[in-house]
């Protein structure tokens, strides 16, 4: 009946009046509601990490005027306006990347944890690390290429590679989350979505945080052995080819950046192997590959070498004390720091 329809919707409007006059007093991040994905959730727990965000309520909607009155806005809305903390992707026109609204020179399209990184990413990596001004400029590049691009490219359909890929990965960061949304025959409500979105948030979260603190605390320290033996690689072997670890460490993206450093200074560099003591004492001969994430290497272990251990590949290679070749030629091993180098002056005069 017309009573009893004015009645409901005065109390809706009654609601909803309540509910905007609370988001007045409070910091709010606003963000849709329903089926969520990585990018926002790891959007929102990013914001939280900021002193002046960290109280900040996450309301989940798509009304408009709440969304209007929030004092962040991720993944909803429309609108890219950093000035006034907007940040949605969706919109027909928006087609940023880092390198056309950024300073680094990626080109996926970002999607709102992208956004809000790149807005405030440096200022979070200051906070949660301690760090100084010039490693959080070192860990923003880093944490990005290892961390936010791929969230940034699985959200808005990039694909990783051409063709049809030969495996599934099914255990990405977005994967995950996706799993954690209320499956088609469970409770649909509101709160069910709330709760799960709330532990993809400290999902996405931790993730997060475990590899920017790792990047600081593991990787970056390593950078020092890996400039001085790249210094030194004259005096492992003539050919400069050759670098020696005196310990092993996080070596092979620093060696990529240390090498372009220098080719950039007019010194040329192309390290093929690194040799390094494992845990039992004994000496490894690693290749170095054509990039970070390629499974080629520059130059491999020689082909007759492969799959052979102990004495037949002491035989093969008239080296002693070798211990295995892998059977894909990207490592092997030895006794003595004298036979691994041996083995890797010897690998050199294989090349093609």
């Amino acid at each position: 009946c017309a009573p009893c329809m004015f009645w409901a919707f005065s109390v809706a409007r009654s609601h909803l009046q309540r509910h905007l006059a609370r988001l007045q007093t409070m910091t709010t991040i606003a963000t849709h509601d329903g089926s969520f994905h990585c990018d926002e959730a790891l959007a929102c727990y990013l914001l939280k990490l900021l002193p002046r965000f960290a109280s900040a309520s996450i309301v989940r909607t798509r009304n408009p005027d709440i969304i209007s009155k929030a004092d962040v806005v991720v993944d909803v809305g429309g609108v890219y306006d950093p000035a006034n903390n907007r940040f949605d992707h969706h919109q027909r026109e928006f087609t940023g990347t880092m390198r056309t609204v950024g300073n680094l020179p990626f080109d996926t399209k970002l999607s709102s944890a992208g956004l809000v990184y790149l807005h405030f990413g440096k200022e979070i990596i200051a906070t949660v690390t301690a760090c100084d001004e010039r490693t959080a400029e070192l860990l923003y590049e880093r944490m990005y290429t290892n961390f936010i691009e791929e969230i940034d490219a699985i959200d808005n359909g990039v694909n990783q590679f051409d063709g049809t890929p030969k495996y599934k990965v099914s255990t990405t960061l977005s994967s995950r989350v996706a799993r954690l949304a209320p499956a088609w025959n469970e409770p649909q409500q509101p709160e069910n979505y709330t709760a799960q979105f709330n532990k993809a948030m400290e999902m996405a979260g931790q993730e997060f945080l475990a590899q920017v603190l790792g990047l600081k605390n593991q990787w970056l320290p390593a950078r020092v052995i890996v400039e001085q033996a790249v210094q030194a690689r004259f005096e492992v072997d003539a050919s400069g080819e050759i670098i020696k670890l005196v310990q092993f460490c996080p070596w092979k993206s620093h060696l990529y950046d240390i090498e372009a450093e220098l080719i950039a200074a007019g010194t040329p560099v192309n390290i093929k192997y690194a040799l390094f003591a494992d845990q039992s004492g004994s000496w490894r001969v690693s290749c170095v590959s054509l990039h970070e994430s390629s499974f080629e290497n520059r130059l491999s272990l020689p082909e007759p070498w492969r799959g052979l251990r102990d004495d037949k590949l002491s035989a093969a290679a008239a080296i002693d004390g070798c211990i295995f070749v892998h059977a894909s030629g990207f490592i092997g091993g030895c006794k003595t720091e004298e036979g691994a180098l041996a083995m890797a002056r010897q690998a050199l005069t294989f090349r093609a």
